[in-house]
């Protein structure tokens, strides 16, 4: 197989402002549902996503928590530096660098870049807090790589790094969003299950679901299963090159246990994906897998590499090497990184349904879902802006069946 020759310009559609969801639904599971099974389109409302569920199933979830991660620093000069942490540098593993009491460094976009070369920065206080005030935060500038900066972070008062950023960061919503962070967002631009900080961005397909859709989810027999990948801010990136081929897409880790290995291996159950970041991690296994058979023991998923290997083993065997080798090491769980794109051509291996929202005009999101109904994406969009779907991260869901 080669690379895909899919041109950005055919995943089009416009998108006026009114539509995108500015901010989430009283409730969230009274969001709207439109259902894609066999090239129709129905529609329902979110609560009632159980029953149109199989019995049995398989519901996989990706548990990560968004991070507060949006911290605004000023210069002696006055200036406004808004500093965005991406990925953990020193320490460079999440659950170190939340631990972290006086120093660390990460990975950041920082805005009015051009305004800062070096120096200190200080916390913003504009409510003079005693508790912000306490911490003594401050920023330093590293390094700078093309877009993004490595910052250091000191702070005075021992806490661990999780809690400066709960006092002095923002909730990162998406840009398209044009607004600024509000309260609301702490609670809603979070799913009800996220357990693991690590993100930037939610994985908003798990926005709609509720105690109750839940619990009438496991009435159904449907296993519930967690994934866990860290979303990175490169999930907002457009895509500037006029072929696909040209778009380089951002790592993102990922930790899978071994119990969800085993029943993806046992394969009696249908697999019901929880949003594209579920998606990705699922069919990244697959590949885990097939790296395990070809050089004896996984490592990253690079981008073009389900189109690049002419390699095909089945689901069986690839799982089953990935479960051999966390058997002969001991491991309980998995951690790797994938830059898999998920494109018109792609071959599925895992995923047999799809919850998710609506997603912004040529986005790789878009090219995914495409990929996932063959290519008939315009029917469920179409579908929706004709029917007043809410659109983007706050917006309402659908249900697609792998075509």
């Amino acid at each position: 197989m080669m690379i895909p020759s899919v041109c950005i310009d055919d995943y089009d559609y416009i998108l006026p402002d009114d539509r995108i969801a500015k901010y989430p639904l009283e409730k969230r599971d009274s969001s709207k549902l439109l259902i894609y099974r066999s090239g129709a389109v129905d529609e329902k409302i979110f609560r009632n996503l159980p029953e149109e569920l199989p019995d049995g199933a398989m519901m996989v979830f990706n548990d990560t928590k968004v991070v507060p991660a949006r911290m605004h620093f000023r210069k002696e000069s006055g200036a406004l530096i808004e500093i965005f942490c991406l990925e953990p540098v020193a320490p460079a593993e999440y659950n170190q660098i939340f631990s972290a009491t006086d120093c660390c460094r990460w990975k950041c976009i920082v805005g009015n870049a051009k305004k800062w070369k070096s120096g200190k920065l200080k916390l913003c206080n504009p409510e003079n807090s005693p508790e912000i005030a306490g911490m003594n935060l401050n920023a330093e500038l590293v390094s700078r790589d093309g877009e993004t900066s490595v910052v250091e972070f000191a702070w005075n008062n021992a806490s661990p790094f999780s809690k400066v950023l709960e006092v002095c960061g923002t909730i990162p919503i998406p840009p398209y969003l044009n607004r600024e962070s509000e309260d609301i967002d702490k609670s809603r631009y979070q799913t009800l299950y996220a357990k693991y900080r690590g993100s930037v961005a939610a994985p908003t397909a798990g926005l709609h679901f509720t105690d109750e859709v839940l619990e009438n989810i496991r009435k159904k027999g449907i296993l519930e299963e967690t994934v866990c990948l860290h979303v990175g801010a490169g999930t907002f990136l457009p895509v500037k090159s006029h072929m696909i081929s040209g778009h380089p897409m951002h790592r993102e880790p990922f930790n899978v246990s071994r119990k969800l290995v085993s029943e993806l291996l046992d394969g009696s159950r249908k697999v019901i994906a929880v949003g594209t970041t579920s998606v990705r991690t699922l069919e990244s296994l697959y590949y885990l897998g097939v790296k395990c058979m070809e050089n004896g023991f996984p490592s990253d998923i690079e981008q073009w590499m389900p189109y690049e290997s002419s390699y095909r083993p089945s689901r069986k065997e690839a799982l089953g090497a990935l479960l051999k080798y966390m058997d002969e090491n001991g491991m309980d769980s998995i951690s790797a990184g994938t830059r898999i794109i998920i494109v018109p051509g792609y071959e599925f291996h895992i995923v047999d349904m799809l919850v998710t929202n609506f997603h912004q005009p040529q986005s790789t999101l878009l090219l995914l879902i495409s990929a996932f109904v063959g290519g008939d994406w315009k029917t469920v969009y179409d579908y929706a802006l004709s029917h007043d779907f809410r659109f983007l991260s706050y917006g309402d869901s659908s249900l697609l069946f792998r075509k």
